[in-house]
């Protein structure tokens, strides 16, 4: 496999590695990685998906805090099949995944959304007890879920651009 002359040392080794060549040789191991990498992504963002449809407003009869205990173990799963597939899916094109165009704006998107979330979950969560149920959220829970609905669509979006670039 050919590497961009410019490409760091460590991107062809990843690229290079046994790993990489399975990945790139093998006619099932790719697509089996790949539709892991979607059944997590499905399992990461519908469930962050229901907590944040929640925090926008809809359906308060439901608890939040009930809502978010039973999701998170479905979060979880999501991101424990997204993250280690979403590696091997680099892994074998490393040297150019990583200067994509595409790749870098999903990085990049990640990245916010766990700012998002971590900022949601130091301001308007520790106030929840005040609108858990049956109350409009405060204007800061509903801006987390809002822009992070929006975030995970367009790391969502800029995945799949990765082949396009």
């Amino acid at each position: 496999m050919e590497h961009a002359a410019d490409a760091p040392q460590w991107l062809a080794a990843l690229e290079n590695s046994g790993v990489g060549q399975a990945m790139r040789q093998s006619l099932y191991l790719y697509p089996l990685v790949e539709v892991v990498h979607l059944v997590g992504i499905a399992a990461l963002f519908g469930s962050i998906l229901v907590l944040d449809l929640r925090l926008a407003g809809l359906a308060r009869f439901l608890s939040a805090k009930l809502l978010a205990k039973h999701l998170l173990r479905l979060t979880w799963i999501g991101f424990a099949l997204a993250v280690p597939s979403g590696a091997l899916l680099f892994i074998t094109e490393a040297t150019s995944i990583a200067r994509n165009p595409a790749f870098l704006v999903k990085a990049s998107l990640i990245v916010l959304a766990g700012a998002n979330m971590l900022l949601f979950h130091i301001g308007a969560w520790r106030s929840v007890d005040a609108w858990d149920r049956d109350r409009t959220p405060p204007v800061a829970a509903r801006f987390a879920g809002a822009a992070s609905v929006v975030l995970w669509i367009l790391v969502i979006a800029c995945g799949r651009l990765i082949a396009y670039f």
